[in-house]
């Protein structure tokens, strides 16, 4: 197949976010495995909370964000953790975003914490995918204590296909080898595990 078309989504509008960060080297893993990948970085975008009585197209930057959703073949989901579970930012894209968008779509899930707590978080997310039949990987990447483990620096470590520069590092090798093999995760999924190509339904 052709170069899978790869988009992250970090749910997190804070300057030198973490989420923002870690979303995007997992973007830069999957291109170096193959894809074509690209940050929809919402702190550029315009995104107010979802109206089911007023069209998309009155709904700021919506249409151009469900767009790119729906024309990846995966999508890497980010959120900080914000009171035991996932932000504002994060659930206002997720709102706009059902089944037409996520229908066989490989996802990869990521969770940054300040402290200590990922795992309810992870759970919400991975529900709520489910919920609109994207196809989840098990491998994730939950990040404890970030201050302590994330570097969001200015020096770029590389780009992606539509140019945005991916900088920052991290001091845990460990959680960089995490990172590294959720990217290539999505691209191995894409290419031979989605439930449309093993011939699965969504329900099943």
């Amino acid at each position: 197949m052709s170069s899978p078309r790869v988009v992250g989504v970090p749910g997190s509008l804070r300057a030198g976010s973490h989420t923002v960060t870690t979303v995007s080297h997992v973007l830069l893993a999957a291109e170096r495995a193959g894809a074509e990948a690209a940050l929809l970085d919402l702190r550029e975008h315009d995104l107010p909370l979802y109206h089911p009585d007023v069209d998309d197209e009155e709904q700021g930057d919506a249409a151009t964000i469900k767009r790119a959703i729906r024309e990846a073949d995966g999508v890497v989901l980010g959120s900080p953790v914000y009171h035991g579970s996932y932000s504002s930012t994060f659930r206002a894209v997720h709102d706009y975003c059902g089944s037409d968008e996520f229908e066989d779509t490989v996802v990869g899930l990521v969770v940054v914490a300040g402290g200590g707590t990922i795992a309810s978080t992870l759970d919400h997310m991975r529900v709520t995918v489910r919920g609109v039949h994207g196809w989840v990987v098990p491998q994730q990447v939950g990040v404890r204590n970030a201050s302590d483990r994330v570097e969001s620096t200015d020096e770029p470590v590389g780009s992606l296909s539509d140019g945005t520069a991916v900088s920052g590092r991290f001091t845990d090798e460990a959680l960089a080898e995490r990172v590294a093999t959720l990217g290539e995760a999505v691209v191995a999924n894409v290419r031979t595990a989605g439930p449309a190509r093993a011939g699965v339904g969504a329900d099943d």
